[in-house]
């Protein structure tokens, strides 16, 4: 595969992961109250699209496949988790092999195996919904 078709195509699928992700709902009256729908799209783009890139590297590279199943996952896991759970998430599964004191502040908090628990559930079900075998 060329460099520029290879480059071309990590373009196409950010410009597309980027147009189709959370649409912010603005109430009719200007109001800054968040609409109760909107709860579901709390998570920024740069997450979103962060996501999709890592599950399509873990499911075999970048295609429209993997990117129609890794986007549809990162739909499941933000309607089942709010952005702060999953930022925490993630921060607590990614950092906790971090050895010696600093590792244990990723390791030893209550919430921290709680949360990665939740993760992991909740990828466990978007996979089982998102990738039909």
């Amino acid at each position: 595969m060329s460099r520029f078709f290879r480059d071309s195509m990590t373009v196409c699928i950010a410009t597309f992961l980027v147009s189709c992700v959370s649409q912010n709902q603005v109430p009719k009256d200007g109001s800054t109250q968040v609409a109760a729908s909107s709860q579901v799209n709390d998570f920024p783009t740069q997450a979103r699209v962060e996501y999709v890139f890592q599950c399509m590297r873990d499911h075999g590279g970048q295609n429209y496949d993997n990117l129609y199943h890794c986007s549809c996952m990162v739909d499941e896991l933000a309607k089942r988790m709010s952005y702060q759970e999953y930022s925490e998430a993630i921060v607590f599964r990614n950092l906790r092999s971090m050895p010696g004191e600093k590792g244990g502040v990723f390791r030893d908090p209550p919430q921290a195996g709680k949360l990665r628990t939740k993760l992991q559930q909740v990828e466990r079900e978007a996979e089982s919904i998102c990738f039909l075998k």
